[in-house]
């Protein structure tokens, strides 16, 4: 069976400390992760690693010379007791389109909202993407998110690490696998506590991150 989900646009390894997890994804593989930039207004950056094809790591954490937002950081970062592979992003062709196909099949991943990023030589980024974490907290049910007129990630020649593998665990799979159909992409999935796992093609050899 094929382990890479349909549609992969990104996965998110969430972190309390960014400098921290960052060191140690370079020191497991060998291969440095390059800066992303800051999400405005959200007081999180993050730094980028391609998986091959169009697909990416974002490893997202809190920024260190941004003042506290308002409301909370993206993805709970600030209640993390360590990092984790919190959630995933597919990018369909159509987003709009496959919101309403997923909600024809029982599924509504919610509507898509504007974000942006500005890369560290000051180039602004904006897409859409669906509030994934609203939806189905549990992160096993990717977000949506079209990049729009923005340069893709992936374009600008990440460092990569193939991706080799993508699986979940979960106490029901079966409660799980439907609203991955709606959505039309897949994802390995065996019964256990909730959680992500990737393994990653790197020069010291397969390194599987949880």
């Amino acid at each position: 069976m094929n382990t890479i989900p349909a549609h992969l646009d990104h996965l998110v390894l969430a972190t309390p400390d960014l400098a921290a997890t960052v060191a140690d994804f370079t020191r497991r593989t060998g291969v440095e992760p390059v800066p992303g930039g800051t999400h405005v207004g959200l007081g999180s950056r993050n730094h980028l690693i391609g998986l091959g094809g169009t697909g990416y790591l974002e490893i997202i954490g809190p920024d260190p010379d941004r003042t506290a937002p308002a409301g909370p950081r993206p993805f709970g970062i600030d209640t993390l007791p360590r990092a984790r592979t919190l959630t995933w992003a597919i990018s369909p062709p159509d987003l709009d389109a496959a919101v309403a196909a997923a909600r024809a099949r029982g599924y509504d991943p919610g509507p898509p909202l504007p974000m942006s990023r500005r890369t560290p030589d000051g180039t602004l980024l904006t897409w859409r993407l669906t509030d994934g974490a609203a939806a189905h907290p549990s992160g096993l049910v990717p977000f949506l998110i079209d990049w729009g007129d923005s340069p893709h990630p992936t374009a600008s020649d990440l460092p990569t690490t193939p991706l080799l593998s993508f699986s979940a665990t979960a106490p029901d799979p079966d409660r799980i696998r439907p609203l991955l159909h709606a959505l039309d992409t897949e994802l390995p999935l065996s019964r256990g506590p909730v959680g992500l796992a990737f393994t990653v093609d790197t020069p010291r050899g397969p390194v599987r991150f949880g």
